[in-house]
């Protein structure tokens, strides 16, 4: 099932989630160093802005949009305390079209929190703001992985992405690092409270039809 925006908020306000690791994701870092990532970026589901942040000190014109509030405030403040211009919104990933149109739709650990339903739903939505010949990057835990969250199978984001409309151009296995903060994890991960764990993730490329996006 879906995980509500609420959630998501109350996990920022409370305390520090698992997917908070004050850095940006590995798998990231490598697509923006081989010139996988085109833009302008919209990276959607931004959390506390490590990508955002990143995109735009390697010279990107992004914007970071989440869904959670308290997201947002601390995106904000982390790119303030890094001396970083980036810019962040509120928005509802299910209607992204006011936020313009984007060569690259970066998502990393968005659409795992989906239901089956709600990936289809969200693959429509995003027709509005991909330009034609763009792409989204999907990175996703993947269910080979031992439970530390949302996870999917790989046969998840091309059931998602049908249609004329797209392409997946690319699925492959990657990483996804976490950081372990409940017992649960440690013994799901044979890692202590507080250390950073990589866990099985799916990296995907889906190509939206049409001419090549410009960068």
């Amino acid at each position: 099932m879906t995980t509500s925006p609420h959630t998501f908020d109350e996990a920022y306000r409370t305390g520090e989630p698992p997917w908070v690791i004050d850095e940006p994701q590995p798998a990231v870092v490598e697509l923006a160093r081989d010139g996988a990532i085109t833009g302008p970026v919209l990276d959607l589901g931004c959390g506390v802005g490590e990508h955002t942040i990143l995109l735009h000190r390697l010279g990107y014109e992004v914007l970071g949009v989440d869904a959670a509030p308290a997201a947002v405030e601390r995106a904000r403040e982390r790119a303030r305390l890094a001396g970083v211009a980036a810019d962040f919104a509120v928005g509802d990933a299910m209607d992204p079209a006011a936020f313009g149109c984007f060569a690259t739709v970066l998502d990393s650990a968005l659409f795992h929190v989906f239901g089956a339903d709600d990936q289809a739903r969200y693959a429509r939505a995003l027709t509005e703001v991909v330009a034609p010949g763009g792409q989204v990057l999907v990175l996703a835990l993947s269910t080979r992985g031992p439970g530390f969250g949302p996870q999917i199978d790989d046969d998840a984001v091309p059931a998602a992405f049908t249609g004329p409309a797209w392409t997946v151009e690319d699925l492959r296995e990657s990483i996804y690092r976490g950081r372990v903060t409940h017992e649960s994890q440690a013994a799901a991960t044979g890692r202590g409270l507080g250390e950073l764990v990589d866990l099985p993730a799916l990296l995907a490329r889906v190509r939206r039809a049409g001419a090549d996006a410009a960068g």
